[in-house]
């Protein structure tokens, strides 16, 4: 990763990111952050992004059965306003889940107090919580902190930090690209560290542009984009209650309006996708206990389906992630996970490499020593390529190693 006049290049990316990029910086976005004492750490869990103008608006959520408040109110929201929002107030150390009606009584008045802070229609502020569930959500701080709140167009920052819960550090990004003559700008901020392994939802993420989109080319760009990204990373193996994923498009950019049959849909979809893959890769780097990014490429697959299903089981395989904490290039761990996904595979033709080094050529091993292969897993990321021996498909999937660490942290997450 390089930085030059303030953009990032990254390695696999096809677009250059901003230096300084954050959830405001696309034109008409503000933020502003505090700590309500929501958290019992005294660190920043309240705040709201919002939007000088109605957005054009798409989100996806978790599919837990036990879904939090806030993704209720959220989607009953979006789909009544016809994928019309303006704001999200979001607040960490309380995930709101698990809490009946109650909880749907105190995420709507949370929405209230953000309308009356901003001057607009409560139906167009959603909520998102995170943090621990089954604890009733402290409304009265919730009451003091949001008229205390102070939005402006420089606090990106502040809110990334304030939705972290055992996040280590904020998670931001943006980019920016010429349509139709004009700049436009795309700024996001994620968190989730634990409790990850997204399913058509991500941990909380926020995603503000100044393009003008269709409704229907904001829905389907955001879903390839989480489907290729967020969808693609796992922590543990487990899908949260509150997980929401919201794009909010504002049009001031002047730019025109892009649907799916314009010429640079394609060009803001790559965009996008750039932005959500720079915030994955944070998020898995940052898993609970970790000290390795896992990045696994599947190739030679029948299909994309395939290739994200076999992906997606070896990052998130407990012995793979084991032996990835032990620098233990042990192979067949990770064809047996391949194995046991849904993908088709060729066993006689499968072939695998731990970083540049082939351990398994079709479907045996190459003989290459232990200490070769062990040499590729030193260091803060490790890379796995694994051919399936059928087609022409590929995917990508992130996500990290499984350390002591992890058990110390969720052991007493709640006590």
């Amino acid at each position: 990763m390089t930085a030059t006049s303030g953009v990032i290049y990254i390695k696999g990316l096809a677009q250059p990111l901003l230096a300084d990029g954050s959830v405001t910086s696309a034109q008409g976005f503000r933020a502003g952050a505090l700590a309500a004492g929501i958290k019992a750490s005294g660190k920043p869990d309240l705040g709201i992004w919002a939007a000088d103008v109605e957005c054009v608006a798409a989100a996806t959520f978790t599919p837990n059965k036990f879904p939090a408040a806030p993704v209720v109110l959220s989607r009953t929201r979006l789909d009544a306003a016809d994928g019309r929002a303006q704001a999200v107030v979001f607040n960490a150390g309380n995930a709101n889940a698990c809490n009946g009606r109650q909880g749907l009584s105190d995420a709507t008045e949370t929405t209230r107090l953000a309308a009356e802070k901003l001057g607009i229609s409560p139906d167009l502020v959603l909520v998102a919580s995170t943090g621990i569930i089954g604890v009733p959500m402290p409304m009265e701080r919730v009451r003091q902190g949001i008229p205390r709140l102070e939005l402006r167009s420089d606090a990106g920052n502040a809110a990334a930090q304030a939705i972290m819960t055992t996040d280590t550090r904020p998670k931001e990004s943006a980019i920016a690209i010429e349509i139709g003559g004009k700049e436009v700008r795309i700024g996001a901020m994620t968190k989730g560290v634990g409790m990850i392994h997204p399913n058509m939802a991500t941990m909380l993420a926020f995603i503000g542009t100044d393009a003008n989109l269709d409704k229907r080319f904001a829905r389907t760009a955001l879903k390839r984009a989480v489907d290729r990204t967020f969808n693609m990373i796992t922590v543990d193996g487990d899908t949260s209650t509150n997980d929401s994923c919201f794009l909010l498009a504002n049009g001031l950019s002047g730019a025109p309006t892009l649907a799916a049959s314009s010429a640079d849909a394609e060009r803001f979809a790559e965009a996008l996708e750039a932005v959500c893959t720079d915030l994955a890769r944070k998020m898995a780097a940052d898993g609970e206990g970790a000290s390795k990014l896992l990045q696994v490429d599947v190739t030679g697959a029948a299909t994309e389906a395939d290739a994200r299903a076999a992906a997606r089981a070896v990052v998130g395989s407990s012995l793979v992630k084991a032996a990835l904490h032990g620098e233990d290039p042990n192979w067949g761990r990770i064809f047996a996970a391949v194995g046991n996904s849904s993908a088709k595979v060729d066993a006689s033709r499968a072939a695998l490499w731990i970083g540049s080094v082939q351990v398994a050529r079709d479907g045996i091993g190459t003989g290459v020593s232990k200490d070769e292969a062990r040499a590729q897993m030193h260091g803060a990321e490790v890379q796995m390529r694994v051919d399936l021996g059928l087609g022409s498909s590929e995917a990508r999937a992130w996500g990290c190693d499984l350390t002591e660490a992890y058990v110390v942290e969720n052991s007493s997450y709640s006590t």
